[in-house]
């Protein structure tokens, strides 16, 4: 592995490491279309503020393109507050106006500049170690690895510092605010953040990669754990697998590497929704499963009980009579004889059924629960 492909991991892993810290919250808020929508309406600010400096490197481009993400969350929540659109509509009809404002005004008098769509969407990763961060005579490495990693540091102690209000305003805003917790406030602050992230992150990765790593590790992580602490670390952790899996991926087919990390974190995503142990699709086959024998064992001891001791209960307890009465098949039936025997809480005599002592203290608590 040479020393430019180290670079361009470390500067991914770092990019994926910075935007997921703030990315956990706007999962939690259900705001995740705002990184979608913040990381395209900067946009506008960039270019206006190359308009007034003619310099692509210079930091007034990320002080306007913050400030324009602000701008985003402060329309949005403007249109939301009237009540005729909900959020996601105030985002759809917001973002794609400000950002075809900037496409509109590159393409009508930026078009002899490197500052073209292409870039703006999908950045090139590979290109970031080109771009060298250069003091006195010593070569320090990538200047995106230094900006990404100040904001992913940012990022961190503002979450540290402010974690137990962070925690309340996400989860119970209105107790925050009785609290004089000032959810606004903090609302603003974290929306500054991903304003700032998205910007620092622009130049190396583009607008698309922002969004799948502010959004895929959180999102996967949130399938994973009920613990905020946790699942911001696992954040961290699957958009640090993302970066370097989808570098790897890229390499090997030959193909975009902002493409295939986002391809790679949709994947890890789509095999959590998969495999989560809780809330994963075949966790909840495996409950609903759990959920229909348990069900069918009460409705049987239940039944049973109610025979108990009547005339015909020789007749009623049998394994035809269950088809019959409960609707069964008859190879359903003798798997939940077979369920319920297993279990102690009947015994077959004969060809007949009847309920254990266990049994009938199981019909009876599911009779009283219902």
């Amino acid at each position: 592995m040479s020393s430019m492909q180290f670079e361009i991991q470390l500067v991914a892993a770092v990019v994926a490491a910075a935007c997921a810290l703030p990315g956990a919250f706007l999962v939690l808020r259900q705001m995740a279309m705002m990184s979608d929508a913040i990381s395209h309406a900067i946009l506008p600010g960039i270019v206006v503020a190359f308009f007034v400096t003619s310099d692509l490197s210079s930091p007034l481009l990320v002080v306007a393109a913050a400030l324009t993400g602000l701008l985003t969350v402060s329309l949005v929540e403007t249109v939301n507050r009237t009540r005729l659109v909900r959020e996601d509509a105030a985002i759809g009809l917001v973002f794609p106006v400000l950002f075809s404002i900037g496409v509109v005004l590159i393409a009508r008098y930026a078009g002899d500049v490197h500052l073209d769509t292409d870039a703006v969407l999908l950045g090139e990763l590979a290109f970031a170690p080109l771009d060298r961060l250069i003091v006195g005579s010593y070569d320090l490495g990538p200047k995106s690895l230094y900006v990404m990693g100040g904001i992913g540091l940012l990022n961190l102690a503002f979450i540290v510092l402010f974690y137990k209000e962070l925690k309340l305003a996400t989860f119970d805003a209105g107790l925050a605010a009785v609290l004089g917790f000032a959810p606004a406030v903090l609302h603003y602050v974290l929306m500054g953040l991903v304003s700032l992230t998205a910007v620092g992150a622009f130049n190396a990765v583009g607008s698309v990669l922002v969004v799948a790593l502010m959004i895929g590790p959180p999102a996967t992580a949130y399938l994973l754990t009920d613990q905020l602490g946790r699942m911001i670390a696992l954040s961290v952790l699957v958009g640090i697998i993302s970066a370097v899996a989808g570098y790897w991926v890229s390499y090997a087919f030959d193909v975009s590497i902002a493409g295939m990390i986002a391809t790679v974190a949709g994947v890890l995503f789509g095999l959590t929704v998969l495999v989560a142990p809780d809330r994963g699709l075949i966790a909840a086959m495996r409950r609903r499963a759990r959920q229909r024998w348990t069900f069918a064992t009460k409705m049987l001891a239940v039944h049973l009980l109610q025979h108990e001791g009547l005339p015909e209960s020789a007749q009623e307890n049998r394994v035809k009579h269950l088809q019959e009465h409960l609707d069964w098949t008859e190879d359903f039936a003798r798997q939940v004889v077979r369920k319920a025997s297993q279990e102690g809480l009947v015994e077959q005599l004969g060809g007949y059924l009847a309920l254990t002592e266990k049994g009938r203290e199981y019909a009876r608590e599911a009779v009283v629960q219902t």
